[in-house]
């Protein structure tokens, strides 16, 4: 979100980032909302004042005996109390309508965010790791599951409906081996703090982060009550945290990590990646949240997506760093980079983290601050985080890479001790 002022002192900007991100919004009316409520003041400021001037005349006006004078004059402040009670109405109610405009407004972009309108135009950053060549047919995870036993779509379905599964016997160890080893090297290696959040999130929540307004229709919401809303994400009640808090200097930064599922309704975007595990309605994720002092966002950003990456290359799957595109980025983040890990049964990289930097624009929708010093004025922090990793996409990746031609999967060396010796998949 960002500061009245500011969007009253940079439109060119806004308008800028509005156009890099192909995102429609009407500026001009923002702006014309702003100048509005700007006179408004003005107009109450200027009649509060003449009410409370008047006020202590009147107490002097009965002081000294001219009762009639002062008797006149609480009639006409009374008439004024009134105006002055319409104009703060008026002003509420416009404050409340610029509040709402501003939500749904985007953030800025990183000066080397790349432009243009989709994945397409995403720049590539690194690549690390060579695809594996196989000397016999590569099998795409769904088909390996269904064979292994492990991946039980059909009764997913029929429990729940399409894109959601069951995992079975070892398929469900590896996913849980996956949690555990992802969490263990976040906590004793990269020096998070791991939570367990709620998975259930109220309106604040999700308005704090940037998912509502504009992605209502791609969450689950409660009907009873109707403020709260499946998480789509472990960002949300980790950011959350913290919210309306003013956090000391020696606090920061905050790191932490944190196991959820995930539950995402994804309205129109049926058709796309509807085999197997690639797409799912409900799905579970490891994510890291980091909360850091306004000028640490940048080297923050680079240290997380770093630990994301150590993740893929514990599992040794080849994966590469790309950094988003201005149409390509989501609505808060500031700056992204996606890993893409390989997939042999889709012959393609696909996104297994983003890691994002949103700068304070997160941090002022939800009202985290810090104080520099003692006595400082509160800043607003900086938040950022990425999937450490997403735990479905992670093992359809191992599925498909560790294959072998007798349909079996190799287990990752650094999951064994997690599997209680299991070091291969067999088919059922």
């Amino acid at each position: 979100m960002h500061a009245r002022k500011f969007v009253e002192e940079h439109p060119d900007l806004i308008r800028q980032a509005l156009a890099a991100r192909y995102h429609e919004f009407d500026l001009d009316s923002l702006l014309e909302q702003l100048t509005a409520r700007k006179a408004i003041r003005a107009e109450l400021e200027a009649l509060q004042t003449e009410r409370n001037t008047g006020s202590k005349q009147v107490g002097e006006l009965f002081k000294a005996g001219k009762r009639d004078e002062g008797q006149e004059l609480r009639v006409r402040l009374g008439e004024l109390g009134k105006k002055v009670a319409e104009l703060e109405g008026t002003v509420k109610e416009a404050e409340a309508a610029i509040d709402d405009a501003l939500m749904s407004l985007p953030n800025l972009l990183a000066d080397d965010v790349p432009m243009g309108k989709d994945d397409a135009d995403n720049t590539l950053v690194k690549t690390v790791g060579e695809p594996r060549s196989f000397d016999f047919d590569v099998v795409d995870h769904h088909d390996l599951g269904v064979t292994l036993g492990i991946l039980d779509f059909e009764r997913g379905a029929k429990i729940t409906g399409a894109r959601f599964t069951v995992l079975r016997g070892v398929g469900a160890r590896l996913n849980r081996a996956l949690v555990q080893w992802m969490l263990d090297v976040a906590v004793e290696q990269h020096g998070y703090t791991e939570v367990l959040p709620p998975f259930i999130v109220n309106t604040d929540s999700l308005l704090g982060t940037g998912q509502l307004p504009k992605f209502g229709d791609d969450l689950f919401r409660l009907q009873n009550p109707d403020h709260y809303w499946l998480a789509p994400t472990a960002e949300v009640p980790v950011t959350n945290l913290h919210r309306d808090e003013i956090l000391g200097a020696a606090d920061l930064p905050l790191k932490y990590c944190a196991y959820t599922p995930c539950f995402r309704a994804e309205a129109g975007s049926y058709g796309r990646d509807v085999r197997g595990l690639i797409r799912q309605h409900q799905f579970e994720k490891v994510e890291l949240v980091q909360i850091v002092p306004e000028d640490a966002s940048e080297a923050a950003h680079e240290e997380l997506t770093g630990h994301a990456e150590a993740i893929i290359e514990g599992l040794e799957l080849p994966y590469r760093r790309v950094t988003l595109c201005s149409g390509d980025l989501s609505f808060s983040a500031w700056k992204c980079y996606d890993l893409e890990v390989w997939l042999p049964g889709q012959n393609a990289y696909r996104e297994i983290s983003s890691c994002s930097n949103f700068k304070d624009f997160q941090a002022r929708r939800a009202s985290i601050r810090y104080r520099p010093g003692a006595g400082a004025k509160p800043n607003f922090a900086h938040t950022l985080n990425g999937s450490g990793l997403a735990i479905g996409r992670t093992l359809l990746a191992i599925l498909e890479t560790y294959q072998q031609a007798d349909g079996s999967v190799v287990v990752p060396e650094v999951l064994r001790p997690y599997m209680r010796g299991i070091e291969v998949i067999e088919p059922a």
